[in-house]
């Protein structure tokens, strides 16, 4: 037992949740090399090395961002990770949304992370979660060690997200109230590719469904939703 608990420390992880911006490095970018030893002056690596500081500092020695940790000239790859993000993100031990857009005293709400459509299911699974402003700080309370337990960013969460405390701190994914998880994402987020509307609630409803190359929203969507009625026989889903 004592043996486990030590492996099981040694591989606690922490994951990045933030909105893609220009120049992101990507795996070829940092295969073989040094995070830190990295120059290239872009919004992209300051964020990425940031990101790495901050895990270390709270004592993780292993680290994942989505946007160097996939190989995504790699078809199988991208979908081994579209079906598996849910999960990384609820078994990490902490992860860290950068909000890029949000200056010091500012709302989290005002954030554009909650308008984008991947990020719904990171903060759903992750059962640790931190949000830091655009200069690495911590939002409110300095002192918290999980933002799903404190009373004021618990509150700024439903505000931004119209989703319930049970829901935010106690999610399983499943086809439990199907119809109130598509709202979720209805209307209030959007993906820079519009089959991923569909994909990324794949994780939200405990799917493993192809990732088809080329895919419009619809067919997407009506894969998604069929699937969504074939296990849960809830056709008030169509109108969500």
């Amino acid at each position: 037992a004592q043996i486990r608990e030590v492996v099981s420390n040694f591989f606690q992880y922490v994951m990045l949740s933030h909105r893609w911006g220009s120049s992101e490095p990507l795996l070829r970018d940092v295969e073989g090399t040094n995070v830190y030893d990295m120059s290239g002056g872009t919004d992209g690596l300051a964020k990425l090395q940031e990101f790495c500081v901050h895990a270390v500092s709270r004592g993780f020695l292993w680290a994942w961002s989505d946007t160097c940790c996939i190989d995504k000239d790699s078809s199988a790859e991208l979908q081994e990770a579209i079906g598996s993000m849910f999960s990384w993100y609820r078994r990490s031990s902490l992860t860290l949304v950068y909000l890029s857009d949000v200056p010091d005293g500012y709302p989290l709400a005002d954030s554009v992370w909650f308008k984008r459509g991947w990020t719904l299911q990171e903060l759903l699974a992750s059962p640790t979660i931190l949000f830091y402003t655009q200069e690495w700080s911590l939002c409110m309370n300095c002192s918290v060690a999980n933002h799903k337990t404190d009373p004021t960013a618990l509150a700024e969460l439903q505000k931004a997200t119209g989703i319930g405390e049970w829901h935010l701190t106690n999610f399983c994914p499943g086809m439990d109230e199907a119809r109130s998880r598509l709202q979720w994402a209805s209307g209030r987020r959007r993906t820079t590719r519009p089959e991923d509307v569909a994909y990324s609630l794949f994780g939200i409803f405990k799917l493993h469904l192809p990732v088809l190359c080329g895919e419009s929203a619809e067919s997407a969507l009506g894969r998604l939703l069929g699937e969504i009625i074939s296990r849960s026989g809830d056709i008030s889903v169509l109108d969500w």
